[in-house]
């Protein structure tokens, strides 16, 4: 399979997460699923086929990697991070800067308030200094407060990784360059989007899975209650990773997140043993993985099942569709809908329902969601 066409396909409108991997399924290879996306677009109700981005403009982009001295590791390919892969909405491709394994790594995600206090960012680099020192890569958004003391603080006795909100090359925030250059010499920096991309609020959600994603567990060192790091937590509970966080004065605002964590079932965290004591060591724990990504010291494992393409069943008869699609988009609202409770309400096979879904994704009527779920996000074009 070519990188190129994956990249064209990964960039493509209206292909995300989810609908890039059920293409892999369905085709051959890259190359048949971009052919097939004009009348898969029209099927669905689109007027005009979905934007390609160009064999050049792909081109560029992989020149521009590669001049950063990065990597692109694509969902479908054995090097892409195991734990990330399991991810109902894994990202179809990460550019990282610097050691690509540390990704593959047994680690914890740990974050926080940007606006910490002083005794918070002495915890965070401690707790930070003290996992790396157990062997595990610290994970973190490389923002300030935080973010900025894990990173400094796994540093001083192994890995950390940055994951980004906008490209690999573009620090954020702008004073944290150094900070970023030193992480991708000594660990990794990760992210989705081209490189010199500026970051954007509607960016940060997407980091915020990615930093989970890749942790076997998060945990948060002051958070207010309308926080990033809380929809981080909350985005691990829904991944199946453990949930940690540090304990705080109900007197500052900046730890009524975190409380209300604990509160709510999360593992309280005062010493970098409480953490140790709560990560999963046997996927039978979590059904995570295999043994060998929690075995301290083993070396990363190779393709999952998660991160391997899937036989995709036959397309139904085309004479079918429409009527599948119509009740679909009646069944569908904006709240999410699970693609069983839709094959069992409108009576049709799994495969036509699925197939019938990524038309409608195609032509933007509807949202690929994680968990299997879908939302109607648009009316009938013209």
């Amino acid at each position: 399979m070519s990188d190129i066409d994956r990249l064209r396909l990964a960039r493509t409108d209206g292909i995300g997460p989810v609908t890039y991997r059920r293409l892999l399924r369905r085709y051959p290879d890259p190359a048949a699923a971009l052919a097939a996306l004009p009348h898969l677009a029209a099927a669905g109700g689109r007027a005009h086929a979905p934007h390609v981005p160009s064999v050049a403009s792909a081109e560029r982009e992989i020149e521009r990697i590669v001049r950063l001295k990065g990597r692109l590791l694509f969902v479908d390919q054995p090097d892409y991070p195991p734990l990330l892969g399991l991810l109902d909405d894994a990202p179809p491709l990460l550019i990282v800067l610097g050691d690509c394994a540390a990704l593959s790594r047994r680690g914890v995600a740990l974050v926080g308030s940007r606006n910490a206090s002083a005794n918070g960012q002495r915890l965070a680099e401690l707790l930070a200094q003290e996992l790396a020192a157990e062997g595990l890569a610290v994970v973190s958004g490389l923002a300030r407060g935080i973010d900025a003391a894990a990173h400094q603080g796994a540093l001083r006795s192994g890995l950390t990784v940055a994951c980004v909100a906008g490209g690999v090359d573009v620090p954020y925030p702008p004073d944290h360059a150094r900070l970023l250059a030193r992480i991708a010499a000594e660990g990794a920096v990760v992210g989705e989007l081209p490189p010199g991309t500026a970051p954007q609020a509607r960016h940060f959600p997407r980091r915020n899975r990615v930093i989970a994603g890749l942790a076997l567990g998060v945990v948060v060192v002051e958070a207010a209650i309308r926080s990033g790091s809380l929809i981080t937590a909350r985005l691990a509970q829904e991944q199946g990773r453990e949930v940690l966080a540090v304990p705080g004065s109900p007197l500052d605002p900046r730890c009524r997140g975190s409380n209300d964590l604990i509160r709510n079932g999360a593992h309280l965290v005062e010493n970098v043993a409480d953490v140790l004591a709560n990560l999963p060591d046997h996927p039978a724990r979590e059904g995570l993985a295999r043994d060998p990504l929690f075995a301290r010291g083993a070396p990363p494992p190779g393709l999952t099942e998660a991160a391997a393409p899937w036989p995709e069943p036959a397309d139904p008869p085309a004479a079918a569709m429409s009527e599948v699609r119509a009740t679909l988009l009646q069944l569908l609202g904006p709240a999410p809908t699970s693609v069983d409770d839709l094959a069992r309400r409108c009576q049709f096979s799994p495969a036509a329902v699925n197939s019938a879904l990524m038309d409608l994704e195609l032509a933007g009527r509807v949202e690929a969601l994680p968990g299997n779920r879908f939302a109607l996000i648009g009316e009938p074009g013209p």
